[in-house]
């Protein structure tokens, strides 16, 4: 039968039998005289370190009437370990029931709020801690789900009630994940007081400065009012330095919005080019959407892959505002670090690769357009002079369909045999006298390239068709193009040559694709439409114009 003793470890009670009592107040006792040498922050080792066996016995007892006993001491002692295996102390700990063999497993990383580096609640390097990775980049990915929707700020909030903050040195070092024993709390907490002796013996050097230089300028003050030089001008000189002060505040405060500015539109431009990448890649990768996505101009007939100049536009635009970010996080808070010289010089050389790589690509461009060519063909319409000739312009809806069919030089990308071409419908139409006796036409296809003859190969690849079915004439709506003329300026301009006394129809299909043609009636082309006109010596003349004038006087007569 054994004594149990209440006693108050850590905050927490417990119930322990007296021969356990007695081990466990030997064991604190050796911790305690291994630190008379050096008796800074004994106080605050003795602390942790009774707040950790603290914890690790609540782990242990379960039940509040639970004794804890002689084993459990021996099983907390081999956790936290011997005071000589960290330090020489002067009275070892060399009981014969201590067969001690230390144990360097460590008990494992815990999720905690870093409060030593924190930019709001110490979440962010709190996640780093425990995922070992760089603080920027947890904080990068926050606000990066911060501007998708707002999701960063909740899930943020969320994890600052949820996450303890690591206040207690054993908390610090779960938190590193570092075994939880005598040695670390010991190097943990000098740790933190050289670095308090540190900040205080340079603040101590700066405070004496100030004070010499204080000194030194009250007694030049002094000597010059003995000398009666500046006897009226202290109140100047302190309304003087109330402004500097004032200003020095307001240029901070000033320093921290630009901070805010730069991060926040930074952290926007990035977020948007990686959610434009992603999703421009997804577009592109399921064939959908295709009148959305437009390149920049010089994307196509470049010798580089389109994915590669994707690639270098979005270095070229994302590395700059990284930089600005980082400053203003640095603007904002002094404990983020700067890019390594490494990494620094990286990030210059991948922007200038990606720089080159750009204005190589715009150069190229630029000579693929240096020129003008055109191809012309000239094809008989084998129509009789007495024929009347009609007048059609269709489309193939199969390849592009509109609704409201019209000249216009924009292009789009379709697809034709499992291929991606150009559709365009900058055609236009004219009709003029022909040198013969005969009715012909003539397609004249326009396009650009870096000299004139690849220019007129370019032309000559334009693809266009029309139809001769009786007396009608159908002629397409549009031109196809290879894919890499996209942006180039490409038309095909159509003149039909009549023979004098020939008849032409001109049908309301080619309403929008009419360019300016004469007639003697000088009637605009909308009003050409539905009309018969015959070829005269130099101009079309037309046929019902009269008889409708006619009508339309008898009709105002009438009413």
């Amino acid at each position: 039968m054994n004594k149990t003793i209440n006693i108050n470890l850590g905050g927490f009670f417990f119930h322990i039998d007296e021969i356990a009592y007695q081990k466990l107040k030997r064991y604190l006792e050796s911790i305690s005289k291994s630190l008379s040498d050096d008796p800074q922050g004994k106080n605050e080792i003795i602390a942790d370190i009774e707040a950790r066996i603290s914890e690790l016995l609540s782990e242990k007892i379960t039940d509040a009437r639970q004794v804890v006993n002689e084993g459990d001491i021996d099983d907390i002692i081999k956790i936290m370990g011997q005071p000589e295996d960290y330090a020489e102390a002067e009275e070892t700990y060399n009981e014969a029931n201590y067969s001690y063999t230390r144990n360097n497993k460590s008990s494992g990383k815990k999720l905690f709020r870093d409060g030593d580096d924190k930019f709001l609640g110490g979440v962010a390097s709190g996640i780093a801690h425990y995922f070992d990775i760089d603080t920027i980049w947890v904080r990068l990915g926050l606000l990066a789900l911060f501007f998708g929707a707002g999701f960063g700020v909740i899930l943020y909030i969320i994890l600052w009630i949820l996450l303890p903050e690591a206040k207690t040195t054993a908390e610090k070092l779960q938190m590193e994940g570092e075994p939880v024993n005598i040695d670390n709390i010991e190097k943990k907490i000098r740790e933190e007081f050289n670095n308090v002796s540190e900040n205080v013996t340079v603040f101590a050097n700066q405070a004496s400065e100030k004070i010499k230089d204080g000194a030194n300028e009250f007694s030049e003050k002094m000597s010059k009012t003995f000398r009666g030089k500046t006897k009226k001008n202290n109140g100047l000189q302190d309304f003087l330095n109330a402004i500097g002060n004032i200003a020095l505040v307001l240029l901070k405060v000033i320093g921290k919005f630009i901070g805010v500015i730069l991060v926040f539109v930074a952290a926007a431009v990035i977020l948007s080019l990686i959610i434009g990448g992603f999703s421009i890649g997804s577009l592109e990768f399921l064939n959908f959407g295709e009148e959305m996505i437009q390149y920049p101009e010089f994307f196509y007939a470049s010798t580089l892959p389109m994915w590669l100049l994707t690639l270098f536009l979005f270095l070229l635009l994302a590395i700059p505002f990284l930089v600005l970010f980082v400053l203003g996080l640095r603007i904002l808070s002094s404990s983020v670090k700067q890019f390594s010289k490494t990494t620094s010089l990286t990030l210059l050389g991948i922007w200038i690769i990606a720089l080159l790589g750009i204005v190589f690509a715009g150069l190229e461009f630029g000579a693929t357009h240096a020129n003008y060519g055109q191809s012309v063909a000239k094809n008989s319409l084998n129509i009789r002079q007495n024929d009347t000739l009609t007048l059609k312009v269709i489309n193939d809806d199969n390849i592009y369909y509109a609704h409201n069919l019209r000249r216009s030089s924009r292009k789009y990308k379709v697809e034709i045999d499992d291929k991606v071409a150009v559709y365009s419908n900058n055609v236009q139409i004219d009709i003029k006298k022909s040198a013969t006796n005969e009715a012909y036409m003539v397609i004249q296809k326009e396009s650009r390239g870096r000299s004139r003859i690849s220019a007129n190969k370019t032309a000559e690849k334009i693809v266009y068709e029309y139809e001769i079915n009786g007396n009608e004439l159908l002629l397409d709506a549009f031109f196809i193009s290879d894919v890499t003329n996209f942006w180039k300026d490409e038309e095909v301009n159509i003149t039909i040559f009549l023979p004098e006394n020939m008849t032409i129809y001109f049908d309301n299909s080619i309403h929008n694709f009419m360019y300016n043609i004469k007639n003697d009636k000088r009637i605009r082309d909308f009003d050409m439409l539905n009309r018969y006109f015959t070829m005269g010596e130099d101009i079309l003349k037309c046929t019902d114009c009269e008889k409708e004038i006619e009508e339309d006087k008898n009709t105002e007569e009438t009413i």
